[in-house]
């Protein structure tokens, strides 16, 4: 039979897309740069709305991260996320430099450079950290849970099958799938409590950054894609930030101040 041809490769997709989402869930609520990122974002936008009633937000939706780069400084290009980024650079690459023994003893402007090159390897680096938020931005939870009800029909299929076995029709054929068929039930039932406990992992991630979870029910891996596509756009801003000479880096810095 067909089913129990690819049943393995089946469950062992199954098994590594649910073990897939559980770690992306994990990524994004332990990633002390994404937070730190986070939390740049929300101060710099307090800042900006000063005196107004967004002055004193305490949070925001992932969603914004991708509108920074519409908003743009006094020269018409520095966009906020390079402000940003430039911030958390600045804030790494202090914190690397402070552990450098050698760092202390270069010349100003080769130590400058050397705190941009590391705190921009830091922070170039989020994407690596969350390899499997970007893994997960490409699922669809439709397809996934369609692939564990295909396997239990699959199963009553093969129950079926079994009906017609006869006292006078003992064989290996019967007897393989006698053992096959209880191996399945069991396996299924641990696919089960994988995809169980990877949307709980999901729903929990999306609500410690999202609150309310019930407008997201219709696509519940979208935090994963919306992530997915602000890692893309922070890969080329993280990219133009490192093509800047330094002493033009800092000068950037004053079009949000």
């Amino acid at each position: 039979m067909l089913y129990r041809a690819n049943f393995n490769t089946e469950v062992k997709y199954l098994r590594k897309s649910f073990q897939t989402l559980e770690e992306a869930s994990e990524e994004l609520k332990n990633s002390r740069l994404f937070l730190k990122l986070l939390e740049a974002v929300l101060r710099t936008g307090n800042r900006m709305n000063v005196g107004t009633n967004r002055g004193d937000a305490k949070s925001f939706k992932l969603d914004t991260l991708l509108k920074l780069v519409d908003i743009k400084g006094t020269d018409g290009k520095t966009t906020l996320l390079h402000f940003v980024v430039q911030e958390i650079i600045r804030s790494e690459g202090s914190v690397v430099d402070s552990t450098n023994e050698n760092a202390k003893k270069m010349p100003i402007n080769t130590k400058e450079d050397d705190f941009k090159k590391q705190g921009l390897q830091m922070v170039a680096g989020l994407g690596r950290d969350l390899s499997n938020v970007k893994n997960a931005a490409g699922m669809d939870s439709d397809v996934l849970s369609g692939y564990v009800s295909k396997l239990e029909m699959g199963l009553e299929k093969v129950k079926l099958v079994l009906q017609y076995e006869k006292p006078d029709m003992q064989g290996k054929f019967f007897n393989s799938m006698k053992i096959f068929l209880k191996e399945a039930e069991e396996e299924i039932l641990r696919i089960k409590a994988d995809e169980r406990k990877a949307l709980y992992m999901v729903k929990e991630v999306t609500e410690y950054f999202h609150g309310d979870t019930a407008k997201e029910e219709a696509h519940p891996f979208r935090i994963f894609m919306i992530v997915r596509d602000f890692l893309n756009v922070l890969d080329q801003v993280c990219k133009e930030v490192g093509g800047c000479r330094i002493e033009h880096w800092w000068a950037l810095l004053d079009h949000f101040g």
